[in-house]
């Protein structure tokens, strides 16, 4: 199968409500060795290491795996945490929350509602207006910067 026969292919695969649905050799073959273990292996970056976590550029976060806009750089602020934090997605539509109970902790898993790639955790300690945290992996997001003209 060709390279361009095989990207057709995968972004025909999507189930009646829009999911992008890939094979595991396929992520592998598109992302880096850190983005998969991120989003496709729910895996984490050290603190204080991303690319986007001291990053104060004017754009769009997307999803690294299937490019849905996530979070506006506009919501995003310096949680001290070590990673990108955002108070709030771009919409309710864009994100999906699933309960998180490994490493013997009590936590909310963040994913991309596209692609179900793993982003990170929200915590309910962030700034109004919304009272949350979105913590999430630079590895995980493609930040699309707003044209300056």
């Amino acid at each position: 199968m060709s390279e361009n026969s095989m990207s057709e292919n995968s972004m025909a695969d999507k189930s009646t409500t829009g999911k992008v649905v890939k094979s595991d050799a396929e992520w592998k073959a598109e992302l880096t060795p850190e983005q998969y273990q991120i989003t496709r292996k729910a895996g984490t970056e050290r603190a204080f290491t991303g690319k986007y976590n001291d990053c104060k550029d004017s754009g769009t976060y997307h999803c690294v795996c299937c490019g849905e806009p996530l979070f506006s750089s506009d919501n995003k602020y310096d949680s001290g945490s070590g990673w990108p934090s955002f108070y709030q997605p771009v919409s309710d539509e864009a994100v999906a929350e699933h309960s998180d109970r490994s490493f013997f902790m009590r936590r909310t898993e963040v994913v991309c509602s596209r692609c179900d790639a793993h982003l990170g955790h929200v915590f309910p300690d962030g700034p109004a207006p919304t009272g949350l945290r979105y913590c999430m992996n630079s590895a995980s997001l493609d930040l699309k910067k707003n044209d300056e003209s």
